[in-house]
């Protein structure tokens, strides 16, 4: 059947523009892997977008973008954006393409897909896709239908956060949080292993208000961030020791008879186990451990355990270690042994997102599909690629919402899969990305001001509609677009891979509406119009586990989790050292440094990084490394560095820095390894090996050995 041309049109009824002197302005969501989840407003004059800019409106928005997204039309409108879509002429890696037709284009993925299913089964077929839009049609809803359908390999989405969504889960049953203005009534703020100045800014103006009120603000983290700089106490335990800081933490607390037994009696589940556990944590075992005086560890329990409301904020980066479902696991029971848990300014704040779970079957009909065959993990794509699958090996792989080759741990070997004459891949982008320059088909893809999609967030509790502002460029088409394509040419006739965009949205928010009380009231036609809408909480339910009810099986708290022995891992909170550490002394003595890759500034993971004014602000690829390191390595600031380990190598420009502490250096994920001098980047050489939970990936448990570049 002939490819039809893009039925998602631009369209702008009244109800969600407003047009003066010509100029229309049209309601949006940022669509980046950021809990901000901010609310934009497109102006546009004709079939051009003018201005992009915060909806001033918006709670949490209030009017203004970060760093990252503001130059959001440079992107838009950029020169080298994909427009058409290409086949791979030269070898595989040489940037060498023919523009054809999407009819010949849909037309070879299906008939290579049809022969690949025919041969070794649709096991052999691996979609890979992960962040690049947050959207429930273009990325939740891509995610599933079509390779239901077909009966593809599962992917084990575990790259960034899994382990500490499993441990949160486990232990309060739920990933539920605060409001964000909730800290207003915070008197201490520990913000552990977390950089909000970085990757969720609208929490910063909330912080230093908070401040100002009089709460007293700790951050827990190796480096000296930007929202350390700002706070009033500044801890840095070793890499991968904060489960043991927690623990530690919980020792003082137990054994100075700080904790709220009459809370711990009546909401939680082995309380006492826990207490029994971090007997084993003094701090003077804890202080060798971490490297954090004994003195500090002692003063910061007393005042967490006395100081009331206490807020606990972290996210992501701290659990990215072998031992991140643990550490998260221990991070989880600390609001709950000093009673914090539904206290207003209290408690645990790591994502909301667990507000809003959408209905799997609406979103991918598993039921009328084929059974996955197996699940691969996102982590070990390399692996995959390259023979640790096989019985079907992997013979395609379908990319969108993805830069592996950049984002992906042990990358070197991601690109040695990459390079296989056998395996087809299919690359659905906006730019030439390290990843698509190895595939066989590169297609164009829309931007967030060129599709419909509906937006939750994990920072904050609204929903989002994003109305398209301007027709598509040149041929390109949205993931969902796309996937009805495919559906159409594979021959798949089952109604839900063939519905437009509303219609999709629509039957998967109707069918969680009917079973979640956090959507009542809301509906597809008032989010088109107000585009923002605050999601419904019940009397009493506004401070999460304020009315007491938590929904573990237990219906309390689990400081001890049975269930966890099912995967491998004690029930009670530990300290385990991740595997790459054990052997090397954790002082990070030469030749070892622990390398952490954290988040850059002005990039979203890679996402933005080939941004000319994003890169010119964020500068070449650095790594920061402490003045005494460098000095026994003769490194001085701004000479190039060799970093390397049996994974691989890359070189990068040494800011030297007592924000790294002794033993530590940091280099910002993101850059692009095609647009650095040596084509590698900071992921040739993480570990592609995974955590004590939920398959995590352990991007943080990385020794190095760095020198000077000849």
């Amino acid at each position: 059947m002939a490819v039809q041309p893009n039925e998602q049109h631009v369209a702008f009824p009244d109800h969600h523009h407003q047009e003066l002197h010509g100029i229309r302005r049209v309601r949006g969501a940022c669509p980046h892997d950021c809990p901000d989840t901010c609310a934009t407003i497109t102006e546009v004059q004709g079939d051009r977008a003018i201005r992009f800019y915060a909806d001033p409106d918006h709670p949490f928005t209030r009017g203004w973008l970060c760093a990252k997204v503001r130059p959001y039309l440079e992107r838009v409108y950029a020169p080298d954006r994909l427009l058409y879509p290409l086949r791979r002429v030269g070898p595989k890696g040489s940037d060498r393409w023919e523009r054809i037709s999407w009819q010949t284009a849909i037309d070879e993925i299906a008939t290579r897909w049809k022969d690949i299913i025919a041969r070794y089964g649709a096991a052999a077929i691996l979609p890979y896709s992960y962040s690049g839009t947050l959207g429930l049609l273009q990325l939740v809803i891509c995610n599933a239908r079509l390779w239901n359908r077909m009966g593809a390999s599962g992917l084990q989405r575990s790259i960034c956060g899994a382990a500490a969504e499993a441990a949160v889960e486990a232990t309060l049953g739920a990933r539920w949080s605060p409001d964000p203005a909730d800290v207003l009534h915070s008197n201490l703020v520990l913000i552990w292993g977390h950089n909000p100045a970085s990757t969720g800014p609208h929490f910063m103006p909330l912080l230093r208000q908070a401040q100002k009120r009089g709460a007293y603000v700790v951050v827990i983290d190796p480096r000296r961030t930007l929202t350390a700089r700002s706070a009033d106490e500044h801890i840095r335990p070793r890499p991968a020791t904060d489960g043991a800081l927690a623990l530690g933490m919980m020792h003082v607390i137990f054994h100075e008879g700080l904790h709220d037994e009459a809370w711990l009696e009546q909401h939680t589940i082995g309380w006492r186990d826990l207490r029994a556990r971090t007997a084993e944590y003094p701090p003077d075992r804890v202080a060798a451990i971490t490297g954090v005086p004994e003195e500090t560890i002692v003063a910061l329990a007393r005042r967490y355990a006395t100081t009331r409301p206490a807020l606990l904020k972290t996210a992501d980066g701290v659990q990215r270690h072998g031992n991140g479902g643990q550490t998260f696991r221990a991070l989880c029971c600390l609001p709950a042994v000093v009673g914090q848990y539904g206290v207003r300014g209290g408690g645990l704040s790591y994502s909301t997102s667990g507000y809003v779970r959408w209905d799997a079957e609406a979103v991918g009909h598993a039921s009328e599909c084929p059974p996955t065959p197996r699940v691969v993990n996102m982590n070990r794509l390399g692996a995959a690629l390259t023979g640790e699958v096989r019985d079907p090996p992997i013979m395609s792989l379908f990319v969108f919402c993805a830069n592996p080759a950049t984002s992906s741990p042990n990358a070197g070997l991601i690109v040695q899969g990459l390079l296989r004459d056998d395996l087809f891949t299919v690359v659905h982008e906006q730019f030439m990305t390290d990843t698509a320059r190895y595939a066989d088909i590169v297609l164009p893809a829309t931007t967030q001001l060129e599709h419909v999609d509906l937006h939750k967030a994990y920072g904050h509790r609204y929903l989002q509609y994003n109305h398209p502002a301007v027709p598509p460029p040149g041929e390109c088409k949205s993931n969902w677009d796309v996937m009805r394509l495919l559906a159409r040419a594979m021959g798949y006739t089952e109604p839900w891979l063939h519905e437009d965009a509303e219609q999709a949205i629509r039957g998967v928010l109707d069918a969680t509406r009917a079973r979640n009380p956090f959507l009542e009231g809301i509906t597809l036609e008032r989010l088109q119009a107000e585009g923002t809408v605050a999601l419904h909480f019940p009397p009493g339910r506004e401070v999460p586990f304020a009315d007491g009810y938590v929904p573990t099986p237990s219906g309390k708290v689990e400081l001890r989790c049975d269930a966890l022995r099912a995967c491998g891992l004690d029930p009670l909170p530990e300290y385990v050292p991740p595997a790459e550490f054990r052997s090397v002394d954790q002082n990070g003595h030469a030749p070892f440094l622990v390398l952490i890759s954290g988040a850059s500034h002005h990039y979203v993971s890679s996402s933005l990084a080939n941004q000319l004014s994003l890169r010119a602000k964020e500068g070449p690829p650095f790594i920061e490394i402490n003045p005494a390191d460098a000095a026994a390595r003769g490194i001085r600031h701004g000479d190039e560095v060799h970093v390397e380990n049996a994974r691989g190598w890359c070189r990068l420009r040494a800011v030297v820095t007592d924000d790294a502490p002794p033993g530590v250096v940091i280099a910002p994920k993101g850059p692009w390894a095609s647009l650095s001098p040596d084509g590698r980047n900071v992921n040739w050489v993480t570990s592609d090996a995974l955590a004590d939970l939920a398959g995590q990936s352990t991007f943080h448990s990385n020794l190095v050995q760095v020198r000077r570049a000849e």
